[in-house]
């Protein structure tokens, strides 16, 4: 079966403890069931401006964003298939287009501008080839998870995916260099993500309900990139003692929270 190559959805994240995973899973357990590619690693390099335009100008939560990716599931070698991806959202709706293409050839086509000999979507090569040339990217971050995917048992339009043991590095980034890099949560929390063209079911809007759990703006590239700025300026290292003192949110996703909040006032 030939792979997708273009999405338009709604995606909604949220962040779960795990006693909130747990406590979905027993409510929706019956209304789902595993997706055909229920586990993976899914591995990512993105590629931004060389001063993080691309990223800070999407923390900024315009109406329009975009980002370039190229992604594989699973850890690759240079002929295995991966995917170039642009991703756009505009006023809440997810855009989503890519092509295939081995490894070597992706990477060479990214970071060195020669042309694939695979056959692809001209069109949406033509795309890519434009956001390359407006933003002048590089190779700037290797994102990787462990993610677990579900479907609805009565509308496979719906999908849910739960993210665990988010990691990042900036050096090697190549997505053959294995999914090694440091981990953003310590508690064992998911990021969930509903996909879908319509409303949610009773079920799910239910479960959400008694178990408290709210839409969060969270981005994995934005999460580690405010790490990233934090973590290097000197101003970080003395709000992180007042922040932690101060707030009362148990978790150390929203210490990080709090601590991006603090510095970007601070700054």
């Amino acid at each position: 079966m030939a792979a997708q190559e273009s999405f338009n959805r709604v995606e909604k994240k949220y962040v779960l403890t795990k006693n909130q995973f747990e406590g979905l899973m027993e409510r929706i357990g019956e209304h789902i069931k595993e997706d055909e590619y229920f586990f993976s690693k899914i591995c990512n390099v993105y590629y931004d401006a060389s001063d993080f335009g691309l990223i800070r100008h999407s923390i900024e939560k315009p109406v329009y964003k975009e980002k370039l990716r190229l992604r594989s599931y699973n850890v690759p070698n240079k002929d295995t298939n991966v995917f170039i991806e642009i991703k756009k959202k505009y006023d809440g709706i997810v855009y989503k287009r890519r092509i295939t293409l081995p490894l070597a050839e992706a990477e060479n086509y990214l970071d060195n501008d020669v042309r694939p000999t695979t056959p692809v979507n001209e069109q949406i090569l033509r795309e890519i080839d434009y956001f390359k040339q407006n933003h002048q990217v590089e190779g700037k971050m290797f994102i990787a998870y462990d993610r677990s995917a579900y479907v609805s048992s009565e509308d496979s339009s719906l999908r849910i995916t739960f993210d665990a043991n988010l990691r990042a590095r900036e050096s090697e980034i190549s997505l053959e260099n294995g999914d090694d890099g440091r981990y953003f949560f310590e508690n064992d929390e998911r990021v969930m993500e509903i996909k879908s063209i319509g409303a949610y079911p009773r079920w799910m809007v239910d479960a959400l309900n008694e178990l408290e759990i709210y839409p969060a703006s969270f981005s994995k590239y934005g999460s580690f990139y405010k790490e990233k700025v934090t973590a290097e300026n000197p101003v970080y290292d003395r709000l992180k003692e007042r922040v932690s003192k101060k707030s009362n949110i148990k978790g150390f996703k929203h210490s990080r929270v709090n601590l991006w909040k603090a510095y970007t006032v601070s700054a």
